[in-house]
């Protein structure tokens, strides 16, 4: 029997863990600050800064599965999957990766044992190929190993170098492919299975090498295909672990894999979308119409697309979130939290599409029509590429619907229009990134670095290890001088995890400095942000460090609050939420949830009865540490924006709540004291965003709102209970003012159009026109609503003026509106009123700036309409 895609993988992670490598927790989709990327789509992304020598790691030998997604590239356009055998959005990475420490002989011989003596394949199946120039890879694999020199390809540049960028760095590669006999053919034959590069150079901005004092080793396999080679299968697609998504395919469009090309593209897209929107849209990523929300919603929609082309013309994608979850949740549990979440997000957005695509089809066919009549027949680029960006619809879908009526589609035009699509977004893209001082990472390398003691302490006896000011290490800090200080413990807890820092006094007999802000800026450095109020305080002194007590206090409440709004959130509305955001202050906590509708008062009284019931019931806060996934397994909620470490602090609130969280918390439930929600909004599509408030604070607030519905009872004159019906009575009583007011007005206006409207025949029309002063242009627009329907051929044109700015209505008779425009009039006129306007054939509206040109715009329109005729 074959091995199973987590089987390989286990062996690939063990394997290396017993050559001394610690094993690395997959990192999420999302890269973290690198704004050059917007997902993660190699294994070795996440240690990207350890290779530029910007971040050390407490270890020198690394190994990882690593999720990843590609979409586009110089292997990977979303386009192309499902038409080869290899192409994927969503792909796991196997990789193992040393920082300094072994090199080439190491890295081959690894990858020589594995693939012979742990996967078992043949040696004599098994070719290589190195760096052209690369003679050391070269005698290694030759002489060493004892590949023979048939089975070793010397290659060039773009097969056998490899470089991170134009600049930085890079080095020779030496890639392993597999034999798979003669009934395949070219590179399906010859299959490369693993990538292994040398990282020994630095390339500089004018091209030179020259060699890293400690070259890197960073290596690549991919998952699905090593297991189609060991599993045996023509493609990616028939793995165990991909299969059963093909075959949910068949069974939701009742089609069979095999019986055509075209039927097995469908099935593969769907199969390999699932698993992409699955993982991303768990990792946070939501569908939008920008950066990684729109490649989600391309992926999204590529797929419903595909379903659509085999029949299937209802939402299906969601149910088969289920399949990739149980599928996958074994080595990825946190799939298992976000199920119900990432089913919603799905369905909302097919639902949605299914709507626009109709509409499309729509579109499509007048697109046609508009041809046809125009006498062309080809589809412009701008159209085809209008249905493809706007609508969804796939080319080839087009390109069916316009051969089927005589058209074919300029594919030059739809590619150029792509790529100013292309560029539109590459602009667009943005990730926001914290500048890191390199006088943090220097204090980290030198072991300048911090133990916090917060937890359990809010003042100790400490010392001062590092002192900064500006960018620079300083001895010491002065009276009056703005800095920041390192102390070698400390009780300040730095901001993260959504918890804002705290702040408090560090002081000695002769020094005060008061703490205005506590932040990490490289893992194990706390920064004390503030200013010396008194005396001089130098590197070697011994302080006192105090938090502010507090505040530190009413921050502790707002974050357990936090952890019991989310699952009273989880336990009233659905496991599909998911906490989106957060911020824990000191006045207030700001949550961020996902849900799909605005929630109601009935639900947000629910809410906040539910945590005070929590509160009132003063559940004891557990804290405990254990391995993440033995956390994850005893249903703690992880936090998809967070990045936890291997080992993972648990807060439990009795059986209500458990998460993982780093953060500083009351000891029972009790001490929040009072919860009060303040607001409910909206954030974006599909998450909401609620405020709120505990102990001292949320007592004011009640106090406050009770104290100012006093005053407007005292106001209105009505007893509290009765301020709501006094408030809906006066709005009664203004409405029938405005009414009077109005009437008054019209009646007003029916005089002055007596006196102030002017009518003359202009060639077979009855030219209206009229100034008046101050009134409003929706009394204009019904006043010239009246005068154009009474002969039948009217022109009306009238003018406000109010503090030198005009307004201005064109209306014509509805039976004439053919011939004689009003929105190509209001133009016209518009010359001599130094203005503008627009609106419909039968009535249009602009303004202007100049009240003197109404004479002349009164000359344009009797020229105009003795041209028309």
């Amino acid at each position: 029997m074959s091995l199973s895609a987590h089987d390989i993988r286990e062996l690939f992670l063990s394997f290396f863990e017993k050559k001394g490598h610690t094993r690395v927790k997959s990192a999420p989709l999302v890269p973290e600050n690198d704004p050059t990327l917007l997902f993660v789509n190699a294994g070795m992304v996440p240690f990207k800064n350890v290779f530029l020598g910007l971040e050390k790691r407490p270890y020198t030998r690394a190994v990882s599965c690593q999720k990843c997604l590609r979409v586009s590239g110089k292997h990977n356009d979303l386009e192309q999957v499902g038409y080869t055998s290899r192409h994927h959005t969503f792909f796991e990475m196997l990789g193992n990766f040393s920082f300094g420490d072994y090199f080439k002989k190491e890295a081959i011989e690894f990858g020589w044992e594995f693939v012979t003596e742990v996967l078992k394949l043949p040696p004599e199946r098994i070719y290589v190929s190195v760096y052209e120039k690369d003679e050391e890879a070269y005698r290694i694999w030759n002489e060493h190993i004892g590949v023979p020199s048939e089975k070793i390809w010397r290659l060039g540049d773009d097969d056998n170098f490899w470089q991170m960028g134009d600049t930085g760095p890079c080095g020779p590669s030496s890639e392993i492919y597999i034999d798979r006999g003669e009934e395949y053919e070219g590179d399906e034959r010859y299959l490369e299975i693993w990538n292994l590069v040398f990282m020994q150079f630095n390339r500089d901005k004018d091209g030179n090498l020259t060699p890293l004092p400690k070259p890197n080793i960073d290596t690549g396999m991919g998952l699905e295909r090593i297991t189609s080679v060991l599993q045996n299968t023509k493609t990616n697609f028939e793995i165990d672990i991909i299969y059963p998504l093909i075959e949910f395919g068949e069974e939701v469009s009742k089609s069979k894999y095999g019986t055509s090309f075209e039927t097995d593209v469908a099935l593969r897209v769907i199969a390999d979308h699932l698993r992409a929107l699955t993982f991303a849209i768990s990792d946070g990523v939501l569908p939008s119409n920008e950066g990684r929300g729109y490649v989600i919603r391309r992926i999204l929609r590529r797929a419903l697309r595909f379903g659509y082309k085999l029949g299937v013309a209802e939402p299906f994608l969601h149910r088969g979130i289920d399949l990739v979850v149980d599928i996958m949740k074994s080595p990825y549990p946190e799939l298992e939290m976000s199920r119900e979440f990432v089913k919603g997000i799905v369905k909302g957005e097919e639902e949605r599409f299914i709507k626009t695509l109709k509409a499309g089809m729509q579109a499509v066919e007048e697109m046609i029509q508009k041809a046809k009549e125009e006498g062309r027949n080809t589809l412009t680029g701008e159209e085809v590429f209008m249905a493809y960006d706007t609508y969804g619809f796939p080319l080839d879908l087009v390109e069916e619907i316009a051969k089927e009526k005589g058209l074919s589609i300029d594919m030059e035009g739809f590619r150029r229009e792509m790529e100013k699509q292309r560029e539109r977004a590459r602009k667009h893209f943005k990730v926001e990134t914290k500048k890191i001082k390199p006088v943090y990472q220097h204090l980290k390398d030198i072991g300048k670095t911090s133990h916090f003691v917060g937890y359990d302490h809010f003042e100790v006896e400490t010392q001062v290890i590092g002192i900064v000011k500006g960018e620079e290490l300083k001895d010491q800090i002065s009276e009056g001088e703005k800095g920041e200080l390192i102390l070698q413990e400390t009780p300040f807890y730095p901001e993260r995890g959504g918890q804002i820092g705290d702040t408090g006094i560090i002081e000695t007999d002769r020094a005060l400095f008061k703490v205005e802000d506590t932040q990490s800026p490289v893992e194990g450095v706390i920064i004390h942000i503030g200013e010396v109020l008194k005396g001089t305080l130098r590197v070697g002194d011994t302080v006192v460090a105090r938090i502010d007590v507090q505040r530190r206090k009413d921050i502790m409440r707002n974050h357990t609050a936090t952890h019991l709004l989310h699952a009273a959130l989880k336990n009233l509305l659905g496991e599909h939420v998911r906490q989106a955001g957060s911020l824990v202050a000191d006045k207030y906590l700001r949550f961020d949830f996902t849900h799909f509708e605005a929630l109601s008062r009935e639900d947000l009284h629910k809410i906040e009865s539910l945590v005070n019931e929590k509160i009132r019931e003063n559940l004891p806060v557990q804290v405990r540490e254990m391995a993440y996934q033995e956390a994850i397994k005893s249903g703690a909620v992880a936090i998809f924006e967070e990045k936890y470490g291997d080992t993972v602090r648990v807060i439990s609130a009795g059986d209500f709540s458990k998460e993982l969280c780093g953060g500083t918390h009351v000891s029972r439930t009790g001490d929040i004291g009072y919860f009060k929600i303040i607001s409910e909004s909206s954030v974006g599509a599909g998450v909401r965003r609620l405020i709120a408030q505990t102990g001292r604070w949320s007592v004011e607030t009640a106090f406050e709102e009770h104290a100012l519905l006093e005053d407007i009872s005292r106001a209105l004159n009505a007893k509290q209970e009765e301020v709501l019906k006094r408030i809906s009575d006066l709005q009664e009583e203004l409405k029938e003012k405005e009414k009077e007011i109005n009437r008054l007005r019209q009646e007003l206006l029916k005089s002055q159009m007596e006196t102030s409207v002017n009518r003359e025949e202009v060639g077979s029309y009855t030219l209206k026109w009229g100034k008046f002063k101050d009134v409003e242009a929706q009394e204009l627009r019904n006043l010239a609503d009246m005068l154009r329907k009474e002969t039948g051929r009217d022109v009306v044109f009238l003018v406000s003026e109010k503090e030198g700015k005009l307004s201005t209505v064109i209306a014509v008779s509805k039976e004439i509106s053919d011939k004689v425009k009003a929105n190509e009039l209001i133009k016209e006129i518009g010359k001599a009123l130094k203005g503008g306007g627009g609106g419909r054939s039968d009535m249009a509206q602009g303004g202007g700036n100049n009240p003197a040109g109404v004479e002349e715009a009164v000359k344009i329109l009797r020229e105009k309409l003795k041209e028309i005729g």
